[in-house]
């Protein structure tokens, strides 16, 4: 029996996911060569099963990068007959990047941009959301958890990248802001009865929350 090592369950998982688009292809080849972190083809395909499988029409992305995993939300948007993905980054570039990309995959009348601090634009929105999806920097996850609640509809999805942390979060002598904000989200929502929750070992650990 072959060794069965996290990585090469990362690899089979990645294997199996279905064939890309071309453009979808091109925005993970740039993720590689330029070390950019991107949620990758298996957590990607995940995110997109999820979505469509509650026929999500609004999603919220709490740290949207160059427009990669807003591409798998839109996706299941628009075979869900249609509504609005909300892409929100600090940095122009990438807005105008994630922009060319979503348009040439024929997603441009369901994004919504935003450049400006993620947090605070969910706080700004209306909602309620079907899902919302974070990813911003780790040492802030806790603190947006209340805005998260309160802008996410019942029976709607969160969705929370990192939440392995790339095993950083084993290490008890790492104590790091980062690694603390992790944690410290990982118990506020596990011991929150409105939500529940289970993380799912998927590149860097996914976790997905129902909120009740």
């Amino acid at each position: 029996m072959s060794e069965l090592t996290y990585q090469s369950v990362q690899d089979y998982l990645a294997s199996i996911v279905p064939a890309r688009e071309n453009e979808m292809q091109e925005m993970e080849a740039y993720a590689e060569k330029h070390d950019f972190p991107i949620i990758g083809p298996a957590a990607g395909y995940y995110c997109y099963q999820l979505a469509r499988m509650i026929n999500a029409k609004s999603v919220f992305e709490l740290g949207s990068g160059y427009g990669y995993s807003t591409a798998w939300f839109a996706k299941a948007v628009k075979e869900s007959s249609g509504g609005v993905v909300h892409h929100t980054v600090w940095d122009a570039d990438l807005s105008r990047m994630a922009n060319q990309h979503l348009t040439k995959l024929g997603f441009a009348d369901l994004v919504q941009y935003h450049i400006a601090e993620a947090v605070e634009t969910l706080r700004g929105e209306s909602g309620p959301f079907d899902l919302i999806f974070n990813d911003i920097d780790k040492q802030a996850y806790p603190d947006s958890l209340p805005v998260i609640k309160e802008k996410l509809r019942s029976g709607g999805l969160l969705i929370i990248d990192n939440m392995l942390w790339s095993g950083r979060i084993f290490d008890k002598k790492d104590i790091s802001p980062a690694t603390e904000g992790v944690r410290e989200f990982t118990r506020r929502i596990t011991t929150d009865l409105d939500w529940i929750v289970s993380l799912a070992p998927v590149r860097d650990g996914m976790i997905v929350a129902y909120k009740k």
